[in-house]
């Protein structure tokens, strides 16, 4: 998991120097399958990033919050794409760096 991690930071990073990489990455929402969309433009750039890691990473998120509940959270989560949508929302409030 921490692998998905640094591989999101280091896009992250490359999409905050390009804003052309950037747009791409945030245009990923709107497809018809956003994960596989962004996973797939992610890995065809070079980046490690892959559905199962993404869908895992956003299922052991929900999975904590909910443990963490007393009693547990009775509605379960409709969908665990809480990492892409953490990554995207960082992505579009972070201000681009300058080399």
């Amino acid at each position: 998991m921490n692998s998905l991690f640094r591989e999101l930071d280091r896009l992250l990073e490359a999409a905050r120097r390009e804003e052309s990489l950037r747009r791409r990455l945030l245009d990923t929402r709107t497809a018809a399958d956003p994960m596989d969309a962004f996973c797939s433009l992610a890995q065809s750039l070079g980046y490690e990033i892959y559905l199962g890691d993404l869908f895992a990473a956003g299922q052991e998120y929900s999975d904590n919050q909910c443990k963490s509940t007393n009693g547990g959270n009775p509605r379960p989560y409709d969908s665990f794409n809480d990492t892409l949508e953490f990554f995207l929302a960082e992505l579009e409030q972070a201000a681009p760096l300058s080399e």
